[in-house]
C-alpha cells in the first residue's frame, strides 16, 4: 500500500471510472422516473482505506508487534495526519462541482467525529460537516445510514474497500457466501458500486475466523489453514 505504484494505479483507476459513472448518470437523467429525476444526487464514501490512508497506523502496530487496539487507533485519529488515497480528493471535488452531495459514512466511533472532520477538511475534501460525516453510533451496519441518505437523495454511487460499505446482504457472511453474493450482482461492480483495494484488513478476514473472538495465534492458524495449495 505504501510502496507499490500498482496500488496507486488501482486507486486512480477506481476514481477515473467513478468520474465516468457520474458523467453517464448525468446524460441518462431523462430516462429516470420523474420522482427520481427531482431528487438531488449523492455519493456515499467510506472513509478508511477508501479516501483516507491509515497505513502508518497499521505499520506502527507491525513494527511494535501490537495487534489492532482502540487506544492506538484513537491516538492515530487525533493526530489528524491521514493522507488522502490517490485520486480521491480530485474526484470528490469534481463530483461536488456537479452539484452532487457527498456523504462520508464510516464505522469510526462517534467520539472520533471532530478529528475525522478536521482530517478530511485539512487534506481538501469538500462538503465535510456534521451533517455529511456519519459515524457509528449504536450499530456497525451502515444500512440505516444509507437508507437515511436515500430518503432525501438519489445515491448515484457508493465507494468503499469492504463489501459491507455497499449493501446489507454482505454482512456476517461466510467466505463462500460472500463470494456468492458478490457474483449475484456482478453487473453492478464498476457501476453503482466501486471498490478500492485493501489487502491489509477487512471483513474478508473476519469471515475466515467465522466472526469469532480469537487470539493472534489462533487467527494465524486460521489464515494458514485457509490457504489454497497446488
Amino acid at each position: 500500500m505504501q510502496k507499490a505504484a500498482e496500488y496507486r494505479a488501482l486507486c486512480y483507476q477506481a476514481f477515473n471510472w467513478a468520474k465516468k459513472v457520474i458523467d453517464e448518470d448525468e446524460h441518462n437523467l431523462k430516462k429516470l422516473p420523474k420522482s427520481e429525476r427531482k431528487k438531488p444526487r449523492a455519493i456515499v464514501f467510506d472513509i478508511d482505506e477508501t479516501i483516507l490512508d491509515n497505513s502508518p497506523s497499521i505499520a506502527y502496530g507491525l513494527v511494535n508487534n501490537k495487534p489492532f487496539n482502540l487506544q492506538d487507533w484513537y491516538a492515530w485519529g487525533e493526530m489528524r495526519k491521514a493522507k488522502p488515497i490517490p485520486g480521491s480528493v480530485e474526484f470528490a471535488k469534481y463530483a461536488n462541482s456537479k452539484g452532487i452531495r457527498i456523504f462520508y459514512v464510516s464505522n469510526r466511533d462517534e467520539v472520533q467525529k471532530q478529528a475525522t472532520i478536521d482530517n478530511l477538511q485539512r487534506v481538501g475534501f469538500p462538503d465535510v460537516s456534521n451533517e455529511t460525516v456519519l459515524l457509528r453510533q449504536n450499530e456497525s451496519s451502515k444500512e440505516p445510514r444509507r437508507q437515511f441518505i436515500a430518503s432525501k437523495y438519489r445515491i448515484v454511487l457508493l465507494m468503499g474497500d469492504n463489501l459491507n460499505d455497499f449493501a446489507q446482504q454482505f454482512e456476517r457472511k461466510s467466505v463462500e457466501d460472500r463470494f456468492a453474493e458478490t457474483d449475484k450482482i456482478r453487473d453492478i461492480w464498476g457501476g453503482r458500486f466501486i471498490v478500492l483495494p485493501n489487502a491489509i484488513y477487512g471483513d474478508w478476514e473476519s469471515a475466515i475466523y467465522g466472526y469469532q473472538r480469537l487470539t493472534e495465534e489462533q487467527k494465524a492458524q486460521k489464515r494458514f489453514e485457509s490457504l489454497e495449495l497446488p
